[in-house]
């Protein structure tokens, strides 16, 4: 499997578990998000439409990277943009005012890499990795779904 279409299809099944992980599944974080007993109903929905969102943003990315067939390029540049799209929105939701990456309370317990959110810092890991997969996909030939 070329580099690009690796890189695309692992980052479609991070995007697809890793919010459901973070928001609903693992204590700690959860108590942060879906069962956090300060958020409101209607954030609580935001969350949970979140988190569908990234499922299937990150099943229709994987689906599109992994499917056999003509113009993988297109595909995989398609991929690309599709499972960026969650992770470029932390950064665009950060432009917002009132927004902030975590809540006061949780002060204590937020794990910074490098300065940055723990979740803020993996989106720049993710995207920039998507850079380089669609780069590298851009550089594939017209005709590379025959030997694919």
């Amino acid at each position: 499997m070329p580099f690009s279409r690796a890189v695309i299809a692992s980052i479609g099944m991070i995007t697809m578990v890793s919010a459901v992980l973070a928001d609903l599944v693992i204590p700690d974080l959860a108590a942060q998000h879906a069962f956090n007993a300060g958020w409101p109903p209607h954030a609580k929905f935001h969350d949970a439409q979140y988190m569908v969102m990234t499922v299937l943003l990150g099943l229709i990315g994987l689906v599109l990277a992994v499917r056999q067939g003509r113009n993988m390029r297109a595909r995989l540049l398609c991929a690309a943009a599709i499972l960026a799209t969650p992770w470029l929105g932390m950064f665009g939701a950060l432009l917002f005012p009132g927004t902030a990456t975590y809540d006061p309370e949780f002060a204590d317990r937020t794990v910074f890499v490098l300065g940055l959110h723990g979740q803020v810092f993996m989106a720049l890991v993710l995207v920039v990795a998507l850079l380089g997969a669609a780069a590298a996909a851009w550089r594939m030939p017209d005709d590379s779904a025959a030997r694919l």
